[in-house]
């Protein structure tokens, strides 16, 4: 293992690992710590979610090798995320890190999440009467009419909101109505709150699409039904982030009876696909990212990032 000297203030920066899911982010920021004597900080919104673990591909203790994992199953699955309250957790998690001298290796694919952490970003404030209204208008004309409304509104952000994700639809036409711009535009330009690098993991679409198959295969054999059963106990249905989580929202239409499993499974697929399209989509507009190629063999392409911030002079 090389020393960490060799990689001019890395030690002092945040790596970030992005792209879209099932691109081999949590394997390659395992790696990377290993390598920087760091420590891995979530920034998947769904792992921060306590017992979501198979739909989620939530790396196990024995997965994680030895190094340490912070900001996993934080949440309760009744809880609403927050990315504000995410920030704060998190950058704290930085800050304890760097005083120990140890490198944050953020990993995840919720973008938001991301800038969240090494962005100079400051989230809007919320209106509870606002919030009210819309959820209001949520529950009776359902999404789809909501998020047709933000189109019309804001259409980048409505491109980068499922149509079945009410809450985030909720929250950005709250935003448009608080500030009079777009969703999007109320957050600043790219810049950088502390020394960072973005590392991105790309893979042809068809390759990404053949290894959500094969993950959403993999899930359903590991038990993501029995999961999802265990957690609909607990207040999953409640939860109205948690309960909308791809394959866990899925899973629970075919519990209530709406849809067989198969067409469950079916479903799984086809949504993680377009959430990997927005993903990818995503992280492509930030032009920090450093783009490596997912397909090479793990090894090389932990020793082709370590050669890329090797490169790189942070302050």
């Amino acid at each position: 293992m090389r020393d960490t000297a060799d990689v001019p203030g890395v030690v002092d920066a945040v790596v970030a690992v992005v792209g879209a899911t099932a691109t081999g982010k949590s394997d390659l920021a395992v790696a990377l710590a290993q390598r920087l004597g760091g420590e891995v900080l979530n920034a998947d919104s769904m792992q921060l979610y306590r017992g979501m673990d198979i739909g989620t591909a939530k790396l196990g203790p024995a997965e994680r090798g030895g190094v340490a994992h912070h900001l996993l199953d934080v949440w309760d699955v009744r809880e609403t995320a927050n990315v504000a309250d995410y920030q704060r957790m998190a950058r704290a998690v930085v800050a304890d890190l760097g005083a120990r001298r140890r490198t944050p290796i953020l990993v995840g694919g919720s973008g938001l999440y991301v800038r969240a952490v090494v962005d100079d970003l400051v989230f809007p404030g919320a209106d509870a009467t606002i919030r009210a209204r819309l959820e209001a208008e949520l529950a009776t004309l359902g999404p789809g009419a909501l998020h047709e409304r933000l189109t019309a509104l804001d259409p980048v952000a409505a491109a980068a909101i499922l149509v079945t994700n009410g809450r985030r639809i909720v929250r950005a036409l709250e935003v448009v109505e608080l500030t009079g711009r777009p969703f999007v535009a109320t957050l600043p330009r790219p810049a950088y709150a502390m020394p960072a690098v973005q590392l991105g993991l790309a893979l042809d679409r068809d390759v990404v699409d053949g290894r959500i198959e094969a993950r959403v295969e993999r899930m359903w054999t590991l038990g993501l039904v029995d999961e999802v059963r265990r957690l609909e106990r607990d207040g999953l249905r409640e939860g109205r982030t948690a309960s909308r989580a791809l394959g866990y929202a899925q899973v629970l239409r075919h519990l209530a009876g709406e849809w067989t499993e198969q067409q469950a499974k079916n479903e799984t697929v086809r949504a993680t696909k377009r959430f990997a399209r927005r993903q990818e989509s995503w992280f492509r507009r930030d032009p920090r990212v450093l783009w490596l190629d997912a397909v090479l063999n793990p090894d090389v392409l932990v020793e082709t990032a370590w050669a890329h911030l090797g490169e790189l002079h942070l302050s």
